[in-house]
């Protein structure tokens, strides 16, 4: 086995677990291909950033193994969580308390509270976070019209049994339709050993798509025009299926198109995509096809990713699913999808279908997540302890 091990000052985590390569066979699926894109070649050089505007990082706060970040509709704080289970919320240098969920929440390695979001209105708060024996949680709470978290109004919206220990996903964010989307590991494990990645049946290894406020004596409902409403056999809040570990998707403000970090097994690091005017359904190939190399089929699955990098060369290892720059700070980025990776320590920038992957900077220690604020600005989290903005150097 493989394992990915990410330190902090605080204790040493693994948020990604690979292994070897488990070649099973499993059945082929029917959809199309795209063509493959090609594999990142050496690491751009300055006179490509340059052309985009060089960029530093700008410190905003210090935090405990921050994982995640929101913004609030008519709030201009920073709403960060740690991976333990604390909510903070960051303005004006200033970092407070808002929520504690630590006595319901199993951290430590991939667990913990792993996802937040606010409704668009900014009146419910949403978390995604493990529990103590590792089943996952989707919970909400009132926000006061005060701004303040109601924590005696917690309410549960789903939960879904977790096997195992790692590839827990863990993202929330609400789509340009106001529906709610929740990103789930495939349940953990070599390979997929329970296969859910392409399994309808299961919630793992999968993209949700939800109205998560309660009707009708129902915790949630399902959307009607969801791809899979009424097909037997299969999870009718399935949005998306075919990913193995989604560590971080985002909508772009402008497009409305949906970009996703999959964490690989142990050749490929992908990032995928879905245009804004889907209709949902996109199987992405996992476990058939890691990246767009098949995995435990030789025939085509799926809709192979807009960039896939190999692991362990320049010292790889996972992908951190980032925004497409929509702020006004650096305009040489605008219409780009930053994202990262955690070992290698760099963050980078392409349009699709625009080559390759131009570095915006090097040796950026631990990235745990990218966020955005209301102004579209982007951050950099760390699980070192520091919340930055990508600012003009």
């Amino acid at each position: 086995m493989r394992v990915r091990i990410w330190f902090s000052s605080a204790l040493t985590v693994v948020f990604a677990a690979g292994c070897a390569a488990d070649t099973s066979p499993s059945a082929a699926d029917p959809t199309p291909a795209a063509p493959a894109p090609s594999a990142e070649p050496s690491p751009s050089g300055s006179k490509p950033a340059a052309r985009l505007g060089k960029v530093k990082l700008a410190d905003v706060a210090e935090l405990a193994q921050p994982v995640g970040m929101a913004v609030r509709k008519g709030d201009d704080a920073l709403y960060v969580i740690e991976q333990e289970g604390k909510v903070k919320s960051v303005k004006g240098g200033q970092t407070d308390d808002v929520l504690d969920v630590t006595a319901l929440t199993g951290s430590g390695g991939e667990r913990g509270l792993l996802g937040i979001a606010f409704s668009p209105d900014g009146k419910r708060l949403y978390l995604y976070h493990t529990a103590k024996d590792g089943t996952i949680i989707l919970a909400e709470y009132p926000v006061t019209a005060e701004g303040s978290v109601d924590a005696s109004g917690r309410r549960e919206v789903l939960r879904q049994a977790h096997p195992r220990s790692n590839h827990n996903g863990g993202q929330l964010a609400f789509g340009p339709d106001g529906h709610l989307y929740l990103g789930l590991g495939d349940g953990g494990g070599a390979g997929d050993p329970d296969r859910a990645g392409q399994d309808l049946g299961t919630w793992l290894g999968k993209i949700l798509r939800i109205d998560p406020k309660a009707s009708g004596g129902k915790p949630y409902t399902v959307p009607k025009d969801n791809p899979f409403v009424g097909e037997a056999g299969a999870k009718p809040e399935i949005w998306a299926y075919g990913l193995r570990n989604p560590w971080r998707f985002s909508f772009d403000a402008e497009t409305g198109d949906l970009w996703i970090g999959d964490v690989g097994q142990d050749k490929w690091e992908e990032v995928n995509f879905q245009p804004g005017d889907s209709r949902g359904g996109e199987n992405y190939g996992w476990s058939a096809r890691e990246g767009s190399h098949p995995f435990r089929s030789d025939k085509p699955v799926g809709v192979n990713p807009v960039h896939e990098y190999p692991l362990r060369e320049n010292g790889q290892c996972s992908v951190i699913g980032g925004h497409v720059y929509r702020g006004s700070a650096v305009p040489g980025l605008a219409g780009r999808y930053v994202f990262a990776d955690f070992c290698a320590g760099w963050i980078k920038a392409f349009t699709r279908g625009g080559g390759a992957p131009v570095t915006l900077l090097r040796n950026v220690n631990s990235v745990s997540a990218l966020g955005v604020d209301g102004a579209g600005e982007l951050y950099v989290l760390s699980l070192n302890g520091t919340l930055q903005k990508l600012v003009p150097a």
